[in-house]
């Protein structure tokens, strides 16, 4: 066997420059994704790589202003405000409606939400995860939404979005995301009345994924899949949020690239991840039958870089699989936890869906997660490259063992997983047969 390159901090540096100060903000269907697109294929290819590229049709968030107003005290107040993709605007005009407080997050299960009809709904909880929830709210016609992110008490909206299955399907409402203190301050000093204006919402355009075949010596003993995204959130250059993985793709493609392994490997670099997963559902709806037929496991990089904080691992699959995952970062002096929950919001979980064993390395700094994710300041300060390169290392073996070893765990998804994953790709995504053009 040739030796392999070895993962260079200094290029893993170099591409995530490129990524957050040379390209910027990557929102899905904008230039700045298809310029990352482009990036990435130029590198794939430059190390030998067969490359191809998959598009598709999107809704893009483009938006020229938001403004939201609130009246405290009797005198009108302007506060941030971020549109939600997949939500549409307000055409310019500004909608005002009395201000009511919804404890959303603790209220899913109420059966009538009429008294929520007209107003501008302060609603607690961001991630609507339930596809009858989300049917009575959209029925109840409030006004407009005002998401409140509640996994960290901030002072900036974050920006985010609806999944496009339930918007697709059931409509949607101008939806802003606020800062959870900002909403704060209009409960306690009794805030009566909102008003949005939002000029631009959501229009047609095309993402894409770009795809990195590595071939190996016996391609009929399976295909292991590595996945990142290079789409970001609105206003945010996603150094954490994904160049961190992106840049671990191509720094795994230069590595892998030299060696004669025995499985087949495909490296893919999603865009539209940060509308749920839509890039790799595209995927793994064009290529279900290669999925059921060749796939042994895939491998998402999301996240993984925050400077302080704890590395997460989790494991749909085996616990055999669970087991020999974690002995290859445990040998490179990584202590991490391996979590066995089902995790739909990351783009390893289409390929779970579909049967194919998934890890999902992530690195967490705070019980919601990351406090600056899907923010402006998620830029190269949140990130240590040298924790990044030391994860990517072990990953990078885990790779290679898992392409040469005869039987390296046992694959498959457990029976007793099978049932909750196939609920969530069916409510949160629509199914096999949801249209891929949204």
């Amino acid at each position: 066997m040739s030796k392999d390159r070895s993962l260079s901090p200094e290029l893993l540096e170099q591409h995530l420059s490129h990524l957050t100060k040379d390209i910027g903000v990557r929102l899905a269907g904008s230039e700045g994704e298809r310029l990352a697109a482009e990036y990435i294929a130029g590198e794939f290819a430059g190390y030998g790589a067969a490359v191809s590229l998959e598009e598709y049709e999107i809704q893009s968030r483009v938006v020229e202003e938001q403004h939201l107003l609130i009246n405290i005290g009797g005198r009108w107040e302007e506060f941030p405000c971020s549109l939600f993709s997949n939500t549409p605007g307000t055409d310019g005009r500004m909608l005002e409606a009395p201000l009511v407080f919804f404890e959303g997050a603790g209220s899913s299960g109420l059966p009538d939400l009429s008294d929520l009809r007209g107003r501008a709904v302060v609603h607690l909880g961001t991630h609507i995860e339930s596809r009858n929830y989300y049917r009575a709210l959209m029925e109840a016609e409030p006004a407009f939404l005002l998401m409140v992110d509640i996994r960290y008490p901030g002072n900036v909206p974050l920006a985010d979005g609806m999944f496009p299955a339930y918007t697709h399907s059931m409509g949607a409402l101008p939806t802003v995301n606020v800062a959870f203190m900002d909403a704060w301050r209009w409960k306690a000093e009794g805030a009566t009345t909102a008003r949005l204006s939002v000029r631009g919402g959501m229009q047609p355009g095309i993402s894409q994924n770009v795809i990195a075949d590595l071939p190996g010596t016996d391609p009929g003993s399976g295909l292991v899949i590595i996945g990142a995204h290079h789409d970001t959130q609105a206003d945010s250059v996603g150094a954490d949020d994904n160049a961190v993985g992106v840049a671990g793709l191509l720094e795994l493609v230069r590595a892998l690239s030299s060696l004669k392994l025995k499985r087949d490997i495909r490296l893919i670099s999603f865009g539209a991840e940060e509308q749920l997963s839509v890039g790799s559902a595209v995927y793994v709806r064009r290529h279900r039958q290669e999925m059921k037929e060749r796939g042994l496991l895939m491998v998402n990089l999301d996240s993984y870089g925050s400077l302080l904080g704890w590395t997460e691992l989790i494991c749909n699959g085996s616990q055999e699989l669970a087991d020999y995952a974690r002995s290859f970062y445990e040998a490179g002096g990584q202590y991490i936890k391996i979590s066995r929950k089902m995790e739909p919001y990351a783009d390893h979980f289409p390929f779970v869906a579909a049967g194919v064993c998934g890890l999902y390395l992530g690195r967490s700094n705070c019980l919601g997660g990351r406090f600056f994710h899907h923010r402006p300041d998620d830029n190269m300060s949140r990130i240590s490259v040298r924790i990044t390169a030391s994860l990517l290392a072990c990953t990078a073996a885990l790779i290679r063992d898992a392409c040469m070893a005869k039987r390296p765990f046992k694959p498959g998804i457990p029976s007793e997983e099978a049932q909750t994953i196939a609920g969530l790709w069916e409510d949160l995504f629509g199914g096999w047969d949801q249209c891929v053009s949204l």
